[in-house]
């Protein structure tokens, strides 16, 4: 089975174009950021695009209309990732009824930790420092997979990959033989895309794609196109 491509993006006015590349590209998922003054879990590559989307007056509206945007454009599945004071602010069930209107296939809120919130249908995430517990309890509430965080701190392109996935891996597999398990935070090159998947059902691409969309359409594409090349190849 070909190994999932999820790539992140900020909403923002051109958005929607950037995602039609990703996509042309080969990515499988976009992640759709939508900005949060105090992102916790973001390093500063993301933390500079939230800054300039909202200056760019990139609300919870405006991106739900970004949303609707790349929605039109692609027919891959489209994944809000926030903050849970955002939803607090819009509305929880109003967030979700409208997120999924837009053309939303699910969600994922950073700091809302499995067990808070069960009614809310999102992706899990978990981290090395998740007890088996936690594990198990994600692994039960989560939507579809779970995002293996690879590292304990920000997100942010590294050089090579976490040595604490291979573990997180393993432990997960024991207690959700059955969940497909994407990993992310810190990916940024080919090899480190390959070396993750060798470990999981795929990878997710976020400081770096965020980089590449700095230099437009084609340069994003060009890099999602050698990160799907080299996952076919592995």
């Amino acid at each position: 089975m070909s190994k999932t491509l999820a790539i992140y993006l900020m909403s923002g006015p051109d958005t929607p174009e950037l995602a039609e590349a990703a996509v042309e590209g080969g990515a499988d998922i976009v992640e759709l950021g939508f900005p949060f003054s105090d992102p916790l879990a973001d390093g500063p590559v993301i933390r500079r695009a939230a800054e300039k989307a909202l200056a760019q007056g990139m609300r919870t509206q405006a991106c739900l209309e970004c949303l609707a945007e790349v929605r039109e454009r692609v027919d891959v599945p489209l994944i809000p990732m926030t903050y849970s004071s955002l939803l607090e602010a819009y509305g929880w069930e109003r967030f979700a009824d409208d997120a999924s209107s837009a053309g939303a296939t699910s969600l994922i809120v950073a700091d809302l930790p499995a067990g808070e919130r069960p009614e809310l249908k999102r992706v899990q995430l978990v981290a090395p420092t998740s007890t088996d517990e936690r594990l198990r309890l994600a692994a039960e509430l989560t939507d579809g997979w779970l995002y293996l965080v690879t590292v304990t701190g920000t997100t942010g392109a590294r050089s090579g990959l976490s040595a604490g996935l291979g573990g997180l891996a393993e432990r997960t597999r024991a207690v959700a033989a059955d969940v497909r398990l994407y990993a992310g935070f810190g990916i940024s090159t080919p090899a480190d895309a390959v070396a993750a998947a060798e470990l999981t059902d795929g990878v997710v691409v976020g400081s770096r794609a965020v980089e590449a969309a700095e230099g437009g359409p084609d340069v994003l594409g060009a890099y999602v196109r050698s990160l799907r090349d080299a996952l076919d190849r592995s």
